[in-house]
């Protein structure tokens, strides 16, 4: 089996399905796209454990999972999305405890959101790459992190009043406090355009 290493392109809501986002990962040696359809719950996972700016107040999942195989000296060495199945990705985390590998597995999802946590890589397969692959049109591609549902701003709606750095980072972190992850994206979206 070739492995081929890949990067965490962008995530977005998905257009095709309510509730759900796309996780987008990219050879890193090649113009070939993975897209995966990923839970709301994985993606805002995904998004905090990218965004440093964030930090949840009480460890997410993810976060546990990783305090948990810290204490137990288990390390998470690699993740390989092995398969594809009418549309279903089948993943697997390569563990090591003791010196002994293990092989646990696990949703996409999940994995990619312990690879960022225990910072490391993320694989696919060329057949995985030759089912899935796609290769995507610059304009089309996602290069920002968006985790919040589309909005839809109407030409006779008044414009929202501007608010500065100060409020919008303090009102981030009342969402971050109150485990409002949805907001804290677009909050952290707003800071980063304004360059912070």
């Amino acid at each position: 089996m070739q492995k081929v290493p890949l990067t965490i392109k962008g995530l977005s809501y998905s257009e095709r399905q309510t509730g759900a986002y796309a996780l987008l990962l990219g050879e890193e040696n090649g113009p070939r796209k993975l897209p995966i359809i990923i839970g709301g719950f994985e993606a805002q996972s995904i998004a905090i454990a990218l965004e440093k700016m964030v930090n949840p107040p009480r460890p997410l999942t993810h976060d546990l999972f990783k305090n948990i195989a810290d204490s137990f000296e288990i390390s998470i060495e690699e993740v390989v999305i092995h398969d594809i199945k009418d549309g279903v990705f089948f993943s697997n985390l390569i563990c090591i405890q003791n010196g002994k590998a293990l092989i646990v597995d696990s949703r996409p999802s999940d994995a990619v959101a312990l690879a960022i946590r225990f910072g490391c890589p993320i694989f696919t397969t060329e057949e995985v790459l030759g089912k899935a692959g796609l290769i995507l049109e610059k304009e089309d591609e996602k290069s920002t992190i968006n985790i919040g549902p589309p909005t839809e701003e109407k030409e006779d709606k008044p414009k929202e009043k501007k608010l500065s750095l100060r409020d919008l980072k303090k009102q981030l972190e009342e969402a971050v406090k109150n485990e409002d992850y949805e907001k804290a994206a677009r909050l952290r979206d707003q800071i980063s355009k304004m360059g912070h």
